[in-house]
């Protein structure tokens, strides 16, 4: 059996060595003045590692990544690694603008920089902003700081949850006003966003067209609760093949391929987040919900977990999971066909099925700990246990001959996360 290579230091984890000792020193924005405007430059990364006990799929953090820990390699320091940068500008007292620029594991394999955000603010009141440009996909808790490893307990957000929108950006229009009533604060959020396209491995794509979505935030005191709402059109490539092989067999396949072909389908998600936060100790959940009328059909992922802090250290516990409303199609009938066409109709059948019952079925439970050992940086630990659902590969890439469905497997986790 050949053994698997160790994993090489991606080249933003060399760069980010560069940059952790030099932290004590730009541990602050740094501010200037530049012609009227005042311009700020700060970052943040996570030199992360992450094993998995099982050698015949990956585990990875996103769809974006063409490898990670398992069947590519034991140890992957490119599941969780990235280093970004932020430039921001107050051009006057209400207008202000924003880019952020993101190095990590792209999908064909590079570490080539993209730009997460960019954007531009206008304040028009202080409780009512509206921006326009590159601006923030707002379906989670943790959305505005998804990247920045620093700002969470834990090592990654939970893959069962987030795996369901992976798309972190719009391109577009978002707008905020928040209302005061007493002791609260509540946010009212709606955004749109329009020609988006994004790359998987394997040259797969997905195009998010018309997207648009409203978002409420509750803040009292130590508590928040978040609620959301998403519409998208989509169009995804993923099994093409299947389907221009299914309309050569004229109408009755062109209405398979129609009823289960991600083209210009919309795509709705529904969310829930809430989170207490009194200072000693933490606990946060989130629950979300995606429909869609082909053969993504309908998902529901949802996580809930917690932490105490004693001084440095942070012990947390999580648990997630994923599951999907399998469905089966009876494909094309074959009776009124040749008999010599009967080969190639249970192939395609069998495909069809197949790709119906390929969406992520996986429960997770976590333990680990967090120590902030120096300001501005901490070390986390993180052990997680990942049970797929039967007949399922769970949220796992690049499986190999050999992989059983259904399984278990750990993972065991070390990250240094930094913001300067």
């Amino acid at each position: 059996m050949t053994s698997r290579r160790p994993a090489p230091l991606p080249r933003l984890t060399v760069l980010a060595l560069a940059v952790v000792p030099a932290m004590g020193y730009r541990a602050n924005a740094a501010e200037v003045d530049l012609y009227g405007a005042t311009v700020s430059l700060n970052g943040f990364g996570t030199l992360g590692v992450v094993h998995s006990s099982n050698d015949k799929a990956d585990f990875t953090a996103t769809e974006f990544e063409p490898n990670g820990a398992g069947s590519s390699r034991s140890w992957s320091a490119s599941v969780d690694s990235l280093i970004g940068a932020q430039l921001a500008a107050t051009l006057t007292p209400k207008l202000s603008a924003v880019v952020q620029l993101i190095a990590q594991q792209n999908y064909d394999d590079t570490y080539w920089p993209h730009v997460e955000w960019a954007n531009i603010k206008y304040q028009v009141t202080p409780d009512f902003d509206l921006r326009a440009g590159r601006v923030v996909m707002p379906t989670f808790l943790a959305s505005d700081s998804r990247n920045v490893g620093y700002g969470h307990p834990w090592v990654r957000q939970p893959t069962e949850l987030y795996s369901l929108n992976p798309i972190t950006t719009l391109d577009g229009a978002d707008t905020a006003y928040r209302l005061h009533p007493g002791p609260v604060t509540n946010t009212l959020q709606a955004a749109y966003g329009r020609n988006l396209s994004f790359r998987f491995p394997a040259e797969n794509t997905v195009d998010a067209r018309y997207a648009w979505g409203v978002f409420d935030s509750v803040e009292y005191g130590a508590a928040l609760l978040r609620l959301g709402y998403l519409d998208s059109t989509i169009r995804l490539n993923s099994g093409a093949a299947l389907f221009n092989a299914l309309r050569q067999f004229g109408p009755q396949g062109s209405a398979i391929a129609a009823n289960y072909q991600v083209v210009d389908k919309p795509i709705t998600i529904e969310t829930l987040g809430a989170s207490y936060d009194p200072g000693h100790w933490f606990a946060m959940g989130e629950w979300l919900r995606s429909r869609s009328e082909s053969f993504l059909g309908v998902s529901t992922g949802w996580y809930i977990g917690g932490g105490y802090r004693m001084g440095a250290f942070t012990p947390f516990l999580m648990h997630s999971q994923v599951t999907e409303r399998i469905s089966s199609s009876p494909g094309l009938s074959a009776s009124s066909l040749p008999a010599d066409l009967a080969p190639a109709v249970a192939a395609l059948n069998a495909g069809l099925n197949a790709l119906l019952a390929s969406r992520p079925i996986q429960f997770s439970s976590t333990v680990g700990v967090r120590w902030d050992f120096i300001k501005d940086v901490d070390l986390k630990l993180q052990w997680d246990r990942l049970d797929l659902g039967a007949g399922s590969a769970g949220t796992l890439s690049n499986v190999q001959p050999g992989f059983q469905p259904g399984s278990r497997l750990y993972l065991l986790s070390a990250a240094v996360d930094f913001v300067f």
